[in-house]
């Protein structure tokens, strides 16, 4: 348990399966896009009445894991713990809520302790007293043309002490303040960087900002990547628009569901190609038919950019791409994208490495969709070279998952984190708490698999991950254990 690991997938469950057990179990049900509808197990009429159509469905279940989310309650859990829940029903017991690990749910009561007391230490902009150190501080975030209306409205707040931007997660269902995000800025020679930090920590933090703020009626919403994004869109345009927690990195499958209610979602995730990447991936799981992407380019920035640049940011939404496309294209319909690709020599050569500049040479960048083999004799270096090389990778936000076959988690873990820090934590252990707690805020996961393994259960946990933590950067250490030694001479 030192890191997050992917668990196996769980038993899987195909929609059909899902559909005739709800048909079965005279559960009424909608088709949605990413989820189906039913009313909530977990509110209203107890006992074995059946669940009434004129409920309000705000239970949502997952159609590519089965796993299910009640918006009104706020219960969620596994398709098998929605079976042993229909079941219980049955018996006229009233369900309860699958419950967390007692450490977790303390964990969380922790945290939204501890963002209480930073939100009740935080200031709205407007109130700094120095106009001075207003004008600075907005200059610094570069939201100067951001009104105190828009900030107000989205609830932002500045901490003195840690010089930050607090952004809130309320609650949607009783507006109590769940967690927050900290985001500061560093100069670093001529480039600023957003240093950015989360109560609860980044795998529990789950808010889409901005969503308190939209009413049941809307039908169109903005998804954008950041939360400063998502201010100067709706002061532009007047436009719902939420962020995403994680930004391009991920979008948990846990949020889908609030994303139901839209017809149509714009996704606007950033001013580079790993956002155009994302904001594809992203579409694949909130249903192509009803996504469009604004593609980035030198008129096209990110929204806060574009307000900052008096652009018109309303044409720009007007211009988005329907991201469902026909099996077969022109090169009219490609144009733009190789344009995009000529002008982005750079990008489209992938996530450079910081950490190994020949490495670039040779290779360019990390690109989805290609595989590298790296070969070398036993002891020669290359889990020691591959975990240094994942790691750079990750600390530049590309989600990454190993698989280690040959040496366990603990081992390759403790290789990281030293490797991390760059130093020899053994002889420094009072420095492993800060260490450890700035290594866990990486977007990194390991399968919990060890020696030969079957390739279809490897596979399975592979896409399970995929779906989860959009992964987009998998290690397998190595392809030799994993795939046992008896078949040498079968080509595998």
């Amino acid at each position: 348990d030192v890191l997050p690991s992917p668990d196996g997938p769980a038993p899987s469950v195909s929609i059909t399966e899902i559909r005739q057990y709800l048909r079965a179990q005279d559960i009424p049900f909608h088709d949605g896009y990413s989820c189906l509808h039913t009313p909530s197990l977990f509110t209203g009429d107890r006992g074995d009445q059946p669940l009434s159509a004129n409920a309000p469905f705000t239970l949502f279940i997952d159609k590519t894991t089965g796993s299910f989310l009640c918006t009104a309650t706020l219960a969620e859990g596994t398709w098998q713990d929605f079976q042993a829940n229909v079941e219980m029903r049955h018996r006229g017991i009233t369900p309860i809520p699958p419950a967390g690990s007692e450490e977790a749910e303390e964990e969380m009561r922790q945290a939204r302790e501890d963002a209480r007391c930073i939100w009740e230490r935080a200031l709205p902009l407007w109130q700094l007293l120095d106009e001075k150190e207003t004008k600075e501080t907005k200059a610094l975030f570069g939201i100067s043309q951001v009104t105190d209306a828009t900030l107000k409205r989205f609830g932002v707040r500045y901490l003195r002490t840690a010089r930050s931007l607090v952004f809130p997660w309320f609650s949607p269902q009783d507006a109590t303040l769940k967690g927050l995000k900290l985001v500061r800025v560093e100069k670093k020679g001529g480039t600023i960087t957003y240093v950015e930090e989360t109560l609860p920590r980044f795998d529990s933090y789950r808010n889409l900002f901005g969503l308190p703020l939209i009413g049941r009626r809307d039908t169109e919403l903005v998804l954008t990547g950041w939360e400063l994004d998502a201010l100067a869109l709706h002061q532009a345009a007047g436009v719902a628009s939420v962020a995403l927690p994680r930004g391009t990195s991920c979008l948990p499958p846990t949020l889908l569901p609030y994303l139901e209610q839209f017809k149509r979602i714009t996704l606007w995730l950033g001013e580079d190609l790993r956002s155009w990447e994302a904001a594809k991936l992203f579409a694949r799981k909130l249903s192509l038919k009803r996504c469009s992407l604004v593609r980035p380019g030198n008129l096209q920035p990110r929204p806060l950019e574009a307000l900052n640049q008096g652009l018109n940011v309303t044409k720009i939404l007007r211009s988005a791409l329907l991201a469902s496309h026909k099996s077969i294209v022109s090169f009219r319909q490609l144009r733009e994208e190789v344009f995009g690709e000529l002008v982005n020599t750079e990008q489209v050569s992938g996530v450079k490495w910081a950490r190994f500049p020949e490495l670039n040479k040779l290779l360019k960048g990390h690109r989805r969709g290609e595989l590298t083999i790296f070969t070398g004799p036993t002891g020669s270096g290359k889990t020691t070279f591959i975990s240094e090389y994942a790691l750079d990778l990750c600390m530049q936000g590309v989600c990454t998952l190993w698989g280690s076959f040959e040496i366990n988690n603990v081992r390759l873990a403790k290789i990281m984190l030293t490797q991390f820090a760059g130093r020899r934590l053994e002889d420094q252990l009072e420095l492993y708490d800060e260490w450890a707690d700035r290594f866990e805020e990486l977007p990194l996961y390991f399968m919990t698999f060890h020696g030969q393994q079957n390739i279809k259960t490897v596979i399975d946990t592979m896409q399970h991950a995929v779906y989860m933590y959009d992964i987009t950067h998998v290690v397998v250490d190595n392809l030799q254990f994993m795939m046992g030694h008896e078949h040498l001479s079968v080509d595998r």
